[in-house]
């Protein structure tokens, strides 16, 4: 499938509202991320949302543990630049608390409320609010005699329906749903089933997916999968690791699939015994410098003076580094040689200028 194919094709989904970020219907795949602070604790919360928005994140999901915590996002609401999403279990008086302390949506799993009586109230707090309510089921944590004998990515999907059909029983449509696992081939399955049979939108992403070594491959293959089908309205990249490191990466997955551009592109050549200069060292330098940048600008860090501007001609902005000196470029065209020591601050120098 094409990159346009992919644009064009994407699943039609319904439209839902969350703070003023439109997900679904369309609307460019948005990226998300969750606080790793403690709720309770304001300030520490509402600096890490600052820094995630100032990196991409769109949407900010924060865990509600008890009252103290859903009665603090009253003014982590107020003092967040981007939509705040309440995550809670069990205790259907937290959602209750959220919904009054302002949240933009809930993630809950009707299902771990309890009685129908409590998912009933927590629905109507919503409908009354316009609050959308995110139907996450994960794999690990369905019930073991929950359809034993079936495979996990169609229990997945049993459990989301029974819950949107108990929603839409209560005239209830501002819904979100999420079908996660740690199984890369089992998600991508309850996924592509799940979009063939409700329209709503599909929040995308692999549960206890681990550090960012082994998490981001195992993101990469299960989000990217499903989004170079056209599946998938938002996305989040849960890793074992700073939240600003999933939003990156995030990106970095949309980027690869042509469906967003936000910030550098680096093009590096992976080294060789050709190699005559520490190639790998100044691609991870010029990485770390790049993300104080967030402009789409495409950047280059190619191992031969002879091909580098040639195989990456379609950089904006790079350098082809040789024994002593390399050549800067921009869109494959010499602009100067600079000598090794150099390398670093020109490139630096020379993106700034571009």
């Amino acid at each position: 499938m094409t990159i346009n194919q992919i644009q064009n094709e994407r699943r039609k989904t319904k439209a839902i509202n969350i703070g003023g970020v439109i997900v679904g219907g369309g609307a460019p795949i948005t990226v998300q991320s969750m606080t790793k602070t403690d709720t309770r604790n304001v300030a520490a919360t509402v600096a890490q949302i600052k820094e995630l928005a100032a990196a991409g994140c769109e949407i900010i999901r924060c865990g509600v543990p008890d009252t103290q915590a859903a009665e603090a996002l009253r003014e982590i609401k107020k003092q967040s630049p981007i939509p705040v999403i309440a995550d809670i279990h069990f205790d259907y008086r937290l959602a209750l608390t959220a919904i009054a302390a302002g949240v933009d949506g809930l993630r809950i799993n009707p299902g771990n409320i309890g009685e129908a009586s409590r998912v009933k109230q927590v629905v109507e707090a919503a409908k009354e609010r316009r609050v959308p309510i995110r139907i996450g089921v994960n794999g690990g944590s369905l019930p073991p005699e929950f359809e034993p004998e079936k495979p996990l990515h169609q229990r997945m999907v049993d459990s989301a329906m029974g819950q949107i059909s108990l929603l839409e029983s209560l005239d209830f449509d501002l819904i979100k749903i999420s079908l996660k696992a740690f199984d890369v081939p089992e998600t991508v399955a309850a996924y592509r089933m799940m979009s063939g049979m409700v329209d709503y939108p599909l929040h995308l992403g692999m549960t206890e997916a681990g550090t960012p070594r082994t998490g981001i491959i195992r993101s990469a293959v299960g989000v990217g999968a499903l989004l170079a089908e056209g599946i998938g309205d938002t996305i989040r990249v849960s890793l074992s690791a700073p939240p600003k490191d999933e939003v990156i990466a995030g990106y970095e997955i949309l980027k690869s699939l042509d469906l967003r551009q936000r910030g550098p592109t680096l093009v590096s050549c992976p080294s060789c015994s050709r190699t005559e200069a520490d190639v790998v060292g100044l691609a991870e330098k010029i990485t770390d410098a790049l993300l104080a940048i967030d402009k789409p600008i495409k950047v280059a860090v190619m191992g031969c003076a002879v091909n580098g501007p040639g195989e990456a001609k379609d950089a904006d902005v790079g350098i082809a580094c040789g024994k002593g000196q390399g050549i800067l470029f921009r869109r494959g065209e010499k602009v100067r040689v600079v000598s090794e020591p150099d390398f670093f601050n020109a490139l630096l120098k020379e993106i700034q200028n571009f």
